[in-house]
């Protein structure tokens, strides 16, 4: 009986985990297709001559090393 319920608890994790990589795989493939129009719509700016506007180097903050050990 306890491996019955071991099996059961499996199944039924297994289950659980495949639907969540679909809906992962969903989600992947959605945000793959806005990245593709996205990244033809630069395309096509770029290509009728639409530019950024030069930027000034943004001044990153400076990290302070961690001396503790």
């Amino acid at each position: 009986m306890e491996q019955q319920q071991h099996l059961k608890d499996l199944t039924e994790r297994r289950d659980k985990l495949q639907k969540e990589l679909e809906e992962l795989q969903s989600q992947a493939t959605t945000k793959r297709e806005l990245f593709l129009k996205i990244q033809g719509i630069i395309e096509y700016l770029t290509q009728i001559g639409v530019t950024l506007p030069e930027e000034a180097p943004a001044e990153e903050p400076v990290e302070e090393a961690s001396t503790e050990g």
